[in-house]
């Protein structure tokens, strides 16, 4: 992405910066992942390098699939997330920071991301946060209306944690129609996709029921090879003589 003069430095580090490296300060400490940023210093640090950062403003960054999220709520207080796809995980919504690639693309109906088209529910129409900031860079009014003033920003109250997203917290965008740009809803293209994938496995259920049903029963090879026995054994029968 090429960034313009408009572009914050804390924005244009945010976006390119190489998050849940280990830290080299703490190398030998635990939970040393570089998982926090700061909007100040336009540094990620790890948690035990929080201590002379206290006053600066402070995002968490977290992690799902290799990718880097933020909370849907600290991202209102920066910048207008409208229109940016949501997802749900630990009971908070987050939003992606960079577009994830794709490895094939879908052709059905349905929104799209303006960007890079990666398939969107309703009324989204960016996939994270450096494809809207890329749109607007484009337009004439730029991210002049697009940034917040925000000059407070702590870690949230609940503590830090790992910053990474186990299977039991995974992003699950939910089925639901809402379309307030902040709410957070399954993709409609995942969910048709679990809809035919079950279709598909009945079909195949039922079709090799009824070949089961329909397949003639042949005796075991046991009985077979008994009875071929016998035959033999039976004394040979002559001709007549006449």
């Amino acid at each position: 992405m090429l960034f313009s003069s408009y572009v914050p430095r804390w924005l244009q580090v945010l976006l390119t910066e190489k998050f849940f490296n280990a830290c080299i300060i703490h190398e030998d400490a635990r939970k040393n992942e570089k998982n926090i940023y700061c909007l100040d210093c336009c540094i990620s640090i790890c948690p035990h390098c929080l201590a002379p950062h206290s006053s600066h403003r402070l995002l968490q960054v977290r992690r799902y699939v290799y990718h880097d999220v933020i909370r849907l709520d600290d991202a209102t207080k920066l910048m207008d997330c409208a229109f940016v796809q949501s997802y749900i995980t630990n009971s908070a919504k987050v939003i992606f920071i960079n577009q994830r690639p794709q490895t094939r693309h879908f052709r059905g109906s349905g929104n799209f991301c303006t960007i890079c088209g990666r398939s969107l529910q309703d009324p989204y129409l960016f996939c994270s946060l450096s494809c809207k900031i890329d749109y607007l860079s484009r337009t004439e009014d730029g991210l002049s209306k697009f940034l917040f003033e925000c000059n407070y920003l702590p870690l949230p109250d609940s503590g830090l944690d790992d910053g990474l997203v186990t299977p039991d917290s995974v992003l699950e965008p939910s089925c639901s129609t809402k379309t307030s740009s902040g709410s957070g809803g399954y993709d409609e293209v995942w969910c048709r996709a679990l809809a035919c994938t079950a279709t598909t496995l009945e079909i195949v259920r039922k079709k090799r029921t009824s070949l089961t049903a329909c397949r003639p029963t042949c005796p075991p090879v046991s009985e077979v090879s008994g009875n071929l026995m016998n035959r033999r054994k039976k004394a040979p029968q002559r001709a007549p003589l006449y």
